[in-house]
Parts: C-alpha cells; structure tokens; sequence
C-alpha cells in the first residue's frame, strides 16, 4: 500500500509540473472525425480513470516557439542529434512527400508487416490486414519517406482537428539510415512554416517505451498537460 501511495504522489508531483496546452477540436474540419476523435482523446484514461486518455504527458511541439523551420533545426542539433539523423537520411537520397496511399498498397503492407513487435509491444492484428482501397479524409494528409530508388520506407498518418494536428500512425522499415528522423523534422518544419497551427502531437510521453519518449524528445516533442475543447 505505501508503495502505491508514494507512487501516486510521485505522479501528482510529476503532473503538477506539467505545462499547460488548450487543445481544439473543431467540428467544422470533418464533424463526424472531428466528433469521434474528441471522443476518443476525451474518455476516461485505461489506467488513471478520473484523467481524460490523452490529457496527461501530452506529446506536443509548441509550433509558436520557433520563428522559422532553421530554429526549429537548430533546436535539434547535436551529436547524434534527429538533426544529424535526417541530414544523413537526405544525403543518401530520401524525401519525404505527401502521398496517396492508395499508389502504395503493396509498401504499406510490407511496412506494416515487418516487425512482429515495436517498443516491446506485439503489432496489432490490424497491421496484418492487408487494406484493399484507401479512403481519403478530408482532415487528414498522409505523409511517405521515399529512397533514393523511389521505394516507400515509412509514412505517417496526420489528423486536422483545430487549432492542432496529431500523429495517428507513424510507421517505418527498420534500418539505420535515419527515415524517420527525416520525415519528423521535415513535417514539423512544414507546420512552422506555414504557422496555421499552435501544436503538433505524438500521442503521449507517459506510458511510452523509454526508446520511444526518447526518439519524441529528439525532435522536440515535450509532454503538457492538456485542456480539451470542442466547437
């Protein structure tokens, strides 16, 4: 019991600290997503029940922060910096773009299908499902890091839901050429630049793997408390 009680003052403390983001859902972009996501952010938590599910360790880059994509960059430099892992990525010829996954069935199945687990977790049985036709959302864009042979090697799925966008799937081939870190620092550079948005979020920091919070906080994403709103 006392351990319980210490770890759950060890939280409050931790949760205290935490800054603060108001985050937006706006029904206007897609009401039925919209509708649906805020729902799905805004449930009890599976552990925490009296917390809302994404409110606590919120993975959030504040796009206000940076006046420009070289500060943002900046930001992110160092050895072995995301930095240096995506200059490394583009020196060997990847790019990343916007895609419609519907020219990608085939890469998008081997990429899901590559590893049997992630971060210490089984993959989904969802993974393993080969999708037939892909259905473009209107609040949505979809993301792919290309190889020098124009061969898919990752992709992401980004939801629009106000005043923030929110990494729905992020999902790569395992190798050591830095994809990942280039498609990352590439997309947050976009949303500093077309300053449209105050945050970018990767899920959350608390309950992920300590290699996963890792590769977060690599690229800037820091953990918030969160207020949600729906208009």
């Amino acid at each position: 019991m006392s351990g319980t009680l210490s770890h759950m003052f060890d939280l409050a403390v931790d949760i205290a600290k935490l800054p603060v983001a108001s985050l937006e859902f706006r029904l206007a972009l897609n009401p039925d997503d919209v509708r649906r996501m805020h729902g799905h952010y805004t449930k009890p938590h599976p552990k925490y029940r009296i917390f809302q599910n994404k409110s606590l360790g919120a993975a959030l880059v504040d796009l206000r922060r940076y006046a420009s994509p070289d500060e943002y960059v900046r930001s992110i430099k160092g050895r072995n910096s995301a930095e240096h892992h995506a200059r490394k990525a583009r020196s060997r010829g990847y790019v990343v773009t916007e895609i419609d996954r519907n020219d990608y069935i085939d890469a998008l199945h081997e990429i899901n299908t590559s590893l049997e687990s992630r971060q210490g977790r089984p993959m989904d049985e969802l993974y393993q499902q080969k999708e037939t036709r892909y259905v473009q959302e209107k609040n949505y864009k979809y993301f792919g890091v290309l190889n020098a042979a124009g061969k898919l090697t990752a992709y992401s799925n980004l939801g629009f839901y106000g005043n923030f966008a929110s990494f729905e799937r992020l999902l790569g081939l395992r190798n050591n050429d830095g994809a990942m870190h280039l498609m990352l620092t590439e997309i947050v550079c976009r949303f500093v630049q077309a300053r449209q948005h105050d945050y970018l979020m990767y899920d959350t920091c608390f309950g992920a793997s300590p290699g996963l919070r890792s590769f977060k906080k690599m690229h800037g994403f820091e953990p918030y408390r969160v207020k949600y709103s729906l208009q």
